[in-house]
């Protein structure tokens, strides 16, 4: 293996620098990053950290364009999906294939992250997790009130939804801002039609999927979900959506598992405060990774930094680090499990599973499916029916005409 020192060396004077775009500003986001910037700083760096507030990087976004365009974008930017190849296509970041031959990252990493950190066969990003979207995090005390257990298909939700909302209880902690919205649907799909039909639907935008059945009794269950959160629920933020169900204001959310980080940073047990488990419906596996994709330096400085940054990145102790607090799981296949808690090593074994069986699928509503736009369009409807008296024959209607606009 290199050193730390031969891989950052760049010009003998370089001193490794970077300024890092990124949104990770919750509680437990803000504990794993840190942990990256005390290891880059560690080995000689100097790290400049630029946060923008903003759970699903739409904020982060537009600021990369504005600086982008004014010819001053970051060094390292959190990145992820088909944003990485749009940016890459435009001829703007660096290819990292010098490290990810010598730190063997083909090897290390599933073949369906590889398509979506690479652009034309080279590496432009490097992974530092994978998340699992389709979760649904309870709080057991409360759904004990009703006598309840996790449910596992979506009639048991609502049965369940029914009698905690019956006992006064709110049964779904929930954000309304479009991102949030559109995990709630992509899990929904995913639980109702299985993983083929996810593909073809939410992926592929197979009109026939979209318009058929199936999709209807999504929005139907999307109606339902509506009905079972509180009046509050408008633009309010993911993490206080997981802090009812930490504090017993709601029994549920469905959300990713960077929600598990959140109930960690509050020292909160797996299984004992908090229960995990898969979202109700088919077996399956929502992927969503967070990325950095390295902006072209100005000067061997930043080169160097970028270096550095990438090799930190997807060591195996960093993997390993980050992913404790952040609530996901390691993008590195050989990275041990007895440091992770039951969630985590069940998310493990669903991925393992899910690569078997083909029922990994990559996250529309995370940026890792579809191009911006046509994310963007299905945004828009999935959040006008959940807001609305839409009925679901409008929205899949409404949905087949946006995205043929989109695309």
């Amino acid at each position: 293996m290199m050193s730390a020192a031969a891989l950052s060396a760049g010009p003998a004077a370089a001193e490794p620098r970077v300024e890092v775009l990124h949104y990770w500003t919750s509680g437990g986001e803000s504990r794993a990053v840190a942990v990256l910037k005390q290891d880059f700083e560690a080995a000689g760096g100097t790290w400049k950290d630029a946060p923008v507030a903003g759970g699903g990087g739409d904020a982060a976004a537009t600021v990369l364009r504005s600086r982008a365009l004014a010819g001053v974008p970051p060094t390292v930017v959190q990145l992820k999906g088909p944003n990485i190849k749009d940016w890459a296509s435009e001829g703007v970041l660096v290819t990292l294939d010098d490290v990810a031959a010598a730190e063997h990252w083909d090897a290390l990493q599933p073949a369906a992250l590889q398509e979506v950190v690479k652009y034309q066969g080279h590496y432009v990003a490097v992974p530092v997790n994978i998340h699992k979207v389709n979760w649904i995090w309870a709080n057991p005390a409360v759904l004990a009130r009703v006598g309840a257990r996790v449910p596992q298909s979506w009639e048991e939700f609502n049965a369940t939804a029914d009698r905690l909302k019956a006992a006064g209880i709110v049964p779904l902690a929930h954000g309304g801002q479009p991102w949030q919205d559109a995990t709630l649907f992509e899990t929904v799909v995913l639980g109702i039609g299985g993983a083929d039909f996810f593909r073809r639907a939410l992926v592929g935008l197979d009109e026939a999927a979209l318009r058929s059945d199936t999709m209807i009794r999504v929005f139907d269950q999307m109606r339902r979900l509506r009905g079972y959160v509180d009046p509050g629920f408008s633009g309010r933020d993911w993490n206080l959506a997981t802090a009812m169900v930490m504090n017993g204001e709601a029994a549920m959310q469905i959300m990713g598992d960077w929600a598990k980080g959140e109930f960690l940073a509050a020292g909160r047990q797996p299984g004992r405060d908090f229960l995990c488990a898969h979202a109700p419906g088919a077996p399956g596996f929502i992927l969503n990774s967070d990325s950095f994709v390295m902006f072209k330096g100005r000067t061997p400085d930043q080169a160097a930094g970028q270096t550095l940054l990438a090799r930190l990145v997807f060591g195996p102790k960093f993997q390993e680090t980050f992913n404790l607090y952040k609530g996901s799981i390691p993008a590195r296949l050989d990275t041990p499990r007895d440091r992770f808690d039951v969630c985590a090593q069940q998310a493990m074994e669903d991925l393992k599973s899910s690569m078997e069986d083909r029922s990994l699928v990559p996250s529309m509503a995370h940026e890792i499916a579809v191009p911006g736009a046509v994310r963007g369009a299905i945004l828009d409807v999935v959040t006008e029916h959940f807001n609305t008296g839409m009925t679901s024959a409008q929205a899949v209607d409404r949905l087949v005409a946006t995205i043929g606009l989109a695309r």
